[in-house]
């Protein structure tokens, strides 16, 4: 029974993930993270395709492997936090736009400190 259930948390990451691509703001490796863990739990199959994926699998399989990001990821990410950041603090207004500020400060000092 549970091995339905990981394997639609999966598919529902990898079309998270496959949206990320066109949008800019959604996140496509995180999402695909999520879905690896989902199909290692129920078709690790499917969890090589991801890591095998000419364009994805590199940071999935260093992730897996290492729990590493490479600079260019990193870069990525606190660059879209900072515009989330800014986006946040234009619509909400201080102080209410420091939670989530606050919260991508926290996340931004986690991944750089990540293995490369």
């Amino acid at each position: 029974m549970k091995r339905p259930l990981w394997m639609a948390g999966g598919l529902l990451f990898v079309g998270l993930g496959a949206i990320g691509v066109v949008l800019p703001l959604l996140p496509t490796v995180p999402f695909l993270l999520l879905a690896m863990f989902c199909f290692a739990r129920g078709n690790p199959a499917w969890e090589q395709r991801l890591l095998d994926h000419p364009r994805y699998g590199r940071p999935l399989g260093d992730w897996k492997e290492r729990g590493a990001v490479s600079r260019n990821g990193k870069r990525a990410a606190v660059m879209a936090m900072t515009v989330a950041g800014v986006i946040a603090w234009l619509l909400m207004g201080l102080p209410m736009a420091l939670i989530p500020i606050g919260i991508m400060a926290v996340v931004g000092v986690w991944l750089w400190r990540r293995p490369e």
